[in-house]
């Protein structure tokens, strides 16, 4: 595996992409969007703890959970079904393409991986000139 992944990794690999800004959505939550301005859309927020999102372990409500947009189904559940991934859902995220990750467990995979996870959320929701003149065709 490359090197494990870091929580502080996910603002580093979103500002690093094109366009981007740290802004809020859901009211007061911050959230990173493409492309910076009026039209941005959220690709990976941070969500605030709610009772729809809770440990199973434990019965209380994570404090550091992070959403990341996945293109379609497909990936989501590929992810979701992945053991090896702490990655997981919600049934308040069903039907919708995105991922909950607890950023305490992100050195479960290497910055590679979440790299390419965070970069295929920008490419679903940035404009498509944009992501061919950064990924190319």
């Amino acid at each position: 595996m490359s090197v494990p992944a870091r929580p502080e990794d996910v603002d580093e690999i979103c500002g690093s992409l094109p366009e981007t800004e740290l802004g809020v959505s859901w009211g007061d939550r911050p959230t990173w969007k493409v492309p910076r301005g009026d039209k941005g859309k959220g690709f990976v927020l941070y969500r605030a703890p709610h009772r729809s999102a809770v440990d199973p372990a434990t019965g209380e409500m994570y404090d550091d959970l992070v959403v990341i947009t996945t293109p379609t189904e497909v990936e989501k559940h590929a992810l979701v079904d992945d053991e090896s991934t702490p990655f997981f859902t919600i049934d308040h995220f069903k039907g919708y393409s995105a991922v909950l990750v607890q950023q305490s467990r992100l050195g479960e995979i290497g910055r590679d991986e979440l790299e390419e996870i965070i970069t295929d959320a920008w490419a679903a929701k940035a404009p498509k000139r944009l992501v061919r003149e950064h990924l190319g065709e």
